[in-house]
């Protein structure tokens, strides 16, 4: 598993899913632990993670006799869905993101990351890569609302593993309202332009990370130059 994936979900249980007084049911969507999962940031006891893939095996629960029709799962099952690098697997993935969408609660929260970069690799097909737009386009069909959307950016406070040239993730944070009406009625659809910043909020690229480290390491340093200075007026007066 990709580290700069695994630091996207964290991101998310860390952000919001902060509280421990309720129990939170999660659905791992593609949870096949091929190296890693993502099931190590809900071992907390009031997490009840439950895994599904299309195949059986480690870190697997439901396998789903039909791929785009989880009979399996009713409606509303789950409080939570998270779902990484699975989607440029799918053929059809807007349809996965829906089934993600019919057994998430009303509430419930979906987080998705998906690559923007990387090279080819089928398994068993490789069919697609995602912009922060195409999350929220996906959302939008799925008629739920965006909380956050971002391609190739960290949260300010992060590291460099957020990053990268080849190998960058989007990730999606999105709710299910709680008078969800189905799917998007397309005859009915008027585009309206997001607020990608708004979505980003708290999130910069590697440019804006780069400097404000910086003047972070500049400003210890002169901090350090002037504690020693300090020290050495003491030890010289004495």
């Amino acid at each position: 598993m990709d580290l700069s994936s695994m630091l996207r979900i964290k991101y998310f249980v860390d952000t919001y899913l902060v509280s421990d007084e309720v129990p939170v049911s999660v659905l791992d969507v593609g949870s096949y632990d091929v190296n890693g999962s993502y099931k190590c940031y809900f071992k907390a006891s009031h997490f009840k993670y439950t895994g599904l893939d299309m195949a059986d095996g480690p870190n697997v629960d439901i396998v789903p006799k039909d791929v785009y029709k989880w009979k399996e799962i009713k409606d509303n099952s789950y409080d939570v869905v998270i779902s990484g690098q699975v989607l440029e697997h799918a053929e059809f993935f807007w349809v996965t993101v829906a089934e993600m969408v019919r057994v998430l609660r009303p509430g419930g929260l979906l987080c998705i990351v998906v690559p923007r970069g990387f090279v080819r690799h089928r398994y068993p097909v490789d069919c697609y890569r995602f912009d922060a737009d195409g999350m929220v386009a996906i959302a939008r069909y799925c008629n739920i609302v965006p909380l956050h959307a971002s391609c190739n950016l960290a949260p300010v406070g992060g590291s460099l593993n957020w990053y990268s040239n080849d190998e960058a993730h989007t990730m999606l944070i999105a709710q299910k309202p709680q008078d969800w009406k189905g799917l998007l009625d397309v005859d009915k659809y008027v585009f309206e332009e997001s607020d990608m910043k708004k979505l980003a909020t708290g999130f910069v690229p590697a440019s804006i990370f780069l400097r404000l480290t910086y003047l972070n390491l500049k400003s210890l340093f002169s901090f350090s130059t002037r504690v020693i200075a300090r020290i050495k007026r003491i030890f010289t007066s004495s």
